[in-house]
Formats: C-alpha cells, structure tokens, sequence
C-alpha cells in the first residue's frame, strides 16, 4: 500500500524546510519568499521501524547472513503555499488543488511562532490560517459537485446514488461543513473519492513551533485542540529549525541531540505515526534470508489481503498463514525457534493482522 501524504498551507509557513528535513537534503528551494516552491517536491521516504533492524540480526544468527532490511515507504508532496482566491486561479490556483486530490491525506502546517525575518502577510493566527485554506478547499468541492447534472429520467440506481451524495455534499459545503464529516457510509465516500473531493481527506495537523517550545508539545497540542477545534491526536507538534539541524547531522548523534532537546522522537517519526493513526493502517513482517520487510496495510485488513500487498497473485494461491508475535520471534531466535516452542500460528485466510506480527505465507502452485 502505497502512502501519499500532501503537505499543504500558506506561503512562508515553514512547508518547504520541513520537507527538507523530512528527506534530510535540501531537496526542495526552501527560499523566504511566497511561491517558493512552484511545482510539487516529491520524495518517498523510509518509515522509521526499529523492528526490521532485529528481525534482521535474528535472520542472521538463524542462517549465518544478514539479510537486506526494506522498510515501508511514505511519499511527501511538498505543495506550492496557497492564498485566499486559490479555489478562483488566484495565486498557483486549480494547479495547487489538483496536486491535493492524488493524496491520500492532507497535513497542514501551521506556523505557530513570531520572526521577523520571514517575510509573510499578516499576523501569526494558526486558526485563521486554518480557515483560509479549508475555505479555499471547500469552494474548490464546491464548484466540482455544483457541476453534476441531475439524471432526470435516468432509471440507473447508481447514477442516481451518486448525483444523491454530491447533491447531499453541496448542501454540506454550502453550510460551511467539510465533505469528510457529511458523508456517512464507504459508499457515500466511494463517490466522494470518485469526484476527488479535497475535503473529504482525513486531515492531520502540524504545528510549527519555536526551538524553545517543542519540549512543551503536550500542553501546545491541548491548546491548540481547543482553538482549532480538532482531537489532541490529530496535531503534531514540530519545529522545522530543529528537524532542519538534526538532518544534517551524522545518523549516531540524531538522537543525542534529540534528547538534549528534551524530544524522544524525530518530526518524521510523529508525523508517520500521526498519518498512521489517522488513516487506519498498520504494519506487518516478513523475514527470511532473502529481505526483511515492512508492509503497509488498513487496520482490520484479513491475512490474504495483506498477501495480497506482496502480490495480486497471491490473492487467489493463498493457502494458509505461519505467524508470529514480533516478541516471540526475537526471543525464540528465529522461524525454527517459534515453531519449536509452539509460538508459530497457522491461520486461514479470513484472520485479521495484527500490528507487528511476522508473516510467512504460503502459496499454491
């Protein structure tokens, strides 16, 4: 399962430096001036995952090589800054919202410190730059589902369902409700998806903090959930300086200087973590002597569909599942060490993953 997470907000917000960071190169023109960042910079970056590194040295004990580590992936759009009239061609316009729609979630970074040196309209107001953009999001569906045609005297069950939902949306929106908190059921949302309903994204929120208030990231997220109106899970709480000078800093002293700061993780280990949560997913194993590696699935997803993500064919060959809890791996050394100490499970195709486990998976001919 591929993740594609857009990273959105107004000019000179600080979108570009966390990009940069989040890669650890100056991939993208981090300049301080609107529109920096013209075209969407794109990178697909590892999710950080200590597991796969132990699975590995396990695998090695076990066969006497250390097998490559493939960790799962998350691609970042950095998106050009938009302004109010966005959703009308103002500033980079219809461009901006489309690179939206072939993501799968919506961050917005909100700058929530004072500088001087940025050159940026207005005050610093996270909730009215909160609003500026969702409202420019809104119009944007707006002029898409006003564009659907009722289907008088179409008898089609379907293309009448679908012009009830963009009907039901419009009405929403109009009402200055996102289509995410309208829709009601997956088929409801299928159509949304259809149409490419920006609003209808799960959204996360990034808050751009000073150096100095990162270390105060529970009492921020409490704040700024009441003010914006938005659940303490769905903030992240980052300053882009920071994850800026860990990123050009060697691997090792990373988290040295991390917990001199008083952080215990990196801002892409929360923001991954935050996607994650967001949109339901969770991560399984696989380990042997050819790779050990992570893979995406939604949480609830069954044992052949997560066969499925390593390939289609696998869907219909699918015979059964050997799996093992992450932990019992470790400690019992290995495949071998599980299945003598009973802790290896043989599950059929209708078992439903769990984060962690270790998956084997065997397939018909």
């Amino acid at each position: 399962m591929n993740l594609s997470i857009a990273i959105v907000g107004l000019p000179n917000v600080g979108k570009s430096t966390l990009f940069n960071a989040l890669l650890k190169k100056q991939a993208a023109l981090a300049a301080n001036y609107p529109f920096a960042t013209i075209e969407p910079n794109i990178g697909i970056v590892p999710v950080p995952d200590f597991r796969l590194n132990t699975l590995a040295e396990v695998i090695e004990k076990e066969s006497g090589k250390k097998p490559p580590i493939i960790p799962a992936t998350v691609e970042f759009v950095d998106i050009a800054g938009l302004v109010a009239g966005a959703s009308k061609g103002e500033g980079l316009g219809n461009k901006f919202l489309s690179h939206i729609r072939e993501t799968a979630i919506i961050v917005h970074v909100l700058r929530a410190f004072a500088n001087e040196t940025i050159i940026r309209a207005g005050s610093i107001d996270p909730l009215s730059d909160l609003q500026t953009v969702e409202t420019e999001l809104q119009l944007a569906d707006y002029t898409t589902v006003e564009k659907q045609k009722e289907p008088k005297g179409v008898m089609d069950k379907g293309v009448q369902f679908r012009w009830q939902v963009a009907d039901k949306i419009k009405y929403g929106l109009n009402s200055g409700i996102l289509a995410i908190e309208i829709l009601s059921s997956d088929e409801e949302r299928q159509i949304a998806k259809e149409l490419g309903l920006l609003t209808s994204k799960p959204e996360l929120i990034v808050l751009n903090v000073s150096e100095e208030d990162v270390k105060h990231a529970v009492e921020l997220r409490k704040k700024y959930s009441n003010e914006l109106k938005i659940l303490e899970s769905s903030i992240v709480i980052i300053s882009a300086a920071i994850e800026s000078e860990v990123a050009s800093l060697p691997e090792q002293d990373q988290t040295l200087f991390l917990e001199e700061l008083g952080v215990k993780e990196s801002g892409l280990e929360r923001l991954i973590r935050g996607a994650y949560v967001t949109l339901g997913l969770q991560s399984f194993l696989t380990a042997g002597e050819k790779e050990v590696r992570a893979w995406t699935v939604r949480t609830g997803a069954t044992a052949v569909e997560a066969a499925g993500e390593i390939h289609t064919d696998f869907i219909k060959k699918f015979i059964k599942a050997n799996i093992a809890h992450f932990d019992d791996f470790v400690q019992e050394g290995g495949w071998r060490g599980v299945r003598e100490a009973g802790k290896m499970r043989q599950e059929g195709r209708d078992y439903m993953m769990q984060d962690g486990d270790v998956v084997e998976f065997m397939i018909g001919a």
